[in-house]
């Protein structure tokens, strides 16, 4: 549910790039929207409000959101204040590219990798399995930030906005089930053992 969450801001910075060149106008205010710009803004707003409300309802903020939102700020600021769509545009891949490259330094100088770390007290798995979901984990941030790229040079805009949506629901959804798939049979053999 947290992952599903978490799409929000990019489901308005997608829905804000579709308005483009339209007009909003309330009381005697108007607005302009103006494609990738216009949705950046957005974007940067809503993962703002994302991470405040993150840290009024939970009384805490993951590391990953605020790397997220830091990225964010950066790129989103440069796109604005540039005017070049490219550092947006690459935003996704350092976040993913970051994110395999801190889950692969974890389980090479770690005692325990990261995600043991972090879903250790939620689940017992053997040592094999928590490899295969570290594995599986670095392989769908590496594939996802290099896609990101090979969309972004080789398509419009346009099509790099509709993927991105599309694409970061398709993955989140497909890595929750093999990491399911992975996780399954464990906790299976946890119960089995218990009864």
């Amino acid at each position: 549910m947290k992952q599903i969450l978490e799409l929000i801001p990019l489901i308005l910075f997608f829905l804000t790039f579709k308005m483009d060149g339209e007009t909003l106008e309330i009381l005697s205010f108007s607005y302009q929207f103006d494609g990738i710009y216009s949705a950046t803004a957005i974007l940067m707003a809503a993962t703002g409000v994302q991470v405040v409300l993150t840290r009024l309802l939970t009384g805490k903020v993951e590391k990953q959101l605020l790397w997220l939102f830091g990225i964010i700020v950066v790129a989103g600021s440069a796109t604005l204040i540039l005017r070049n769509d490219i550092f947006i545009m690459w935003k996704p891949t350092v976040f993913n590219w970051g994110l395999a490259l801190v889950l692969l330094g974890g389980l090479l100088f770690g005692k325990q990798s990261l995600l043991e770390k972090m879903l250790g007290q939620q689940l017992e798995l053997p040592a094999i399995a928590w490899l295969r979901l570290n594995q599986l984990w670095i392989t769908n941030f590496l594939i996802v930030g290099s896609l990101n790229l090979y969309v972004a040079y080789n398509f419009s805009q346009a099509a790099w906005v509709d993927y991105k949506l599309y694409s970061s629901i398709g993955f989140t959804l497909l890595l929750m089930i093999l990491t399911m798939i992975i996780v399954v049979p464990h906790i299976k053999d946890k119960a089995d053992e218990s009864s």
